[in-house]
């Protein structure tokens, strides 16, 4: 795969840690500005999972039936109208209703930077392309809270949003003049009446809704680190907004470094073999940080290090699930992609909402559902690779 795709794909997977990493050093602010409370403002966060889930559903279909740059250029004008009215929002209502509309036209990168990837790739080649695409979009969580701190010092949180409105507006450019259409000409065009009929096939497959749960779960675990973050770095820990990036990006510093590590994994064995083993070290770390956060230690540092390596252990195990879930769906790339997002976004909204209804005053909720999300997807990898005996990834 050429640089110049790679990076228009990195640029499509970075659509949602941009939409949702930029604007968390804002929770406070935006609390303050409509006279709410940050468990207001997280439905914000909850209702953007909610519009990905949902709209992962439409474009897949419709990337099958059309090809792929027709709908991704739907998606991302819909993205970018939805931004700017994210910025002129008068009222948290607004700007939750507008968040679930940028969800939307957001989704449809993710859905379909997936199936070009498909398109292109075998199962191997597709681990080490979604590890490198890690790497480009991994750069999002470290600059986004970064460049959104320093707005909200220097500017307002609605500069945030107008800011993703220019993004989304040059990513549709490079889209236009240099992404060229992966469906193939020879294969089937799957009319819209039959997208029912092929998800519950996909359903049916125990394999892939093993895989796809393996990486739904653990996504949710970091949604779940995404949606308590901020109220556990800034004001449990008293982390000014503006430096609040350094400590999440820390963790996404590690998230990258994983996943170019899981690249050069794939020389030795492939990606369901290391799905199962790193999601083990997932499962450690995330229950030290349980035990850390029940002790509630008055210094952040404590809860710093379990916190790395579970948020640093998913550049592996992100990249290996969806490469493994992706298998053997090359006919129906974009029906696999799109119900491989909806149960991992639809999975990530319910862990962020429970962060927000199980809040007291710590860091035990955001722990607890990391813990769990972890134990669960270690049962569903060792499910598949129950499911996978004697069946090679194709």
């Amino acid at each position: 795969m050429n640089l110049p795709i790679l990076l228009i794909l990195g640029a499509l997977s970075a659509f949602g840690p941009l939409a949702i990493d930029f604007y968390l050093p804002s929770f406070p602010t935006l609390a303050r500005e409509f006279a709410s409370d940050v468990d207001h403002v997280q439905l914000s966060l909850s209702a953007y999972f909610v519009g990905v889930a949902l709209g992962q559903l439409v474009y897949g279909p419709l990337a099958d039936r059309f090809g792929r740059r027709l709908p991704l250029l739907g998606g991302i004008a819909l993205f970018t109208l939805a931004s700017l009215a994210c910025a002129m929002a008068g009222s948290l209502d607004q700007l939750i209703a507008a968040r679930f509309v940028q969800a939307l036209g957001g989704c449809a990168g993710m859905v379909i930077a997936r199936a070009v990837v498909r398109d292109l790739c075998d199962p191997l080649a597709s681990a080490k392309v979604f590890s490198q695409l890690m790497l480009v979009m991994g750069l999002a969580p470290i600059l986004a809270p970064l460049a959104g701190g320093w707005l909200l010092e220097h500017a307002s949180w609605r500069w945030i949003f107008i800011s993703l409105t220019l993004f989304s507006g040059l990513s549709a450019l490079a889209v236009t003049l240099w992404l060229p259409e992966t469906h193939r000409p020879q294969a089937p065009h799957i009319p819209l009446r039959h997208a029912g009929r092929q998800y519950a096939r996909l359903l049916g497959n125990r394999l892939f809704v093993s895989y796809a749960l393996s990486g739904g779960l653990v996504m949710a675990g970091m949604f779940a680190y995404i949606a308590g973050s901020p109220y556990v770095f800034i004001e449990l820990y008293g982390i000014p907004a503006d430096r609040f990036g350094w400590v999440f990006g820390a963790n996404a510093a590690g998230f990258i470094l994983a996943a170019q590590v899981n690249a050069w994994l794939m020389r030795y064995a492939g990606p369901e073999v290391w799905l199962s083993r790193i999601m083990i070290l997932h499962l450690a770390a995330s229950l030290v940080l349980l035990a850390v956060s029940a002790w509630q230690p008055q210094h952040l540092w404590p809860l710093l290090l379990p916190l790395f390596i579970g948020i640093a252990s998913l550049g592996c195990l992100l990249p290996n699930a969806s490469a493994c879930a992706m298998s053997g769906q090359a006919a129906h790339a974009g029906s696999a992609s799109a119900l491989l997002g909806f149960i991992q976004f639809a999975i990530a909204g319910v862990s962020s909402a429970l962060v927000g209804v199980l809040h007291d005053g710590s860091a035990w909720p955001m722990a607890l559902v990391i813990s769990s999300c972890a134990a669960l997807a270690l049962l569903s990898s060792l499910l598949a690779r129950h499911w996978q005996a004697g069946r090679p990834l194709r």
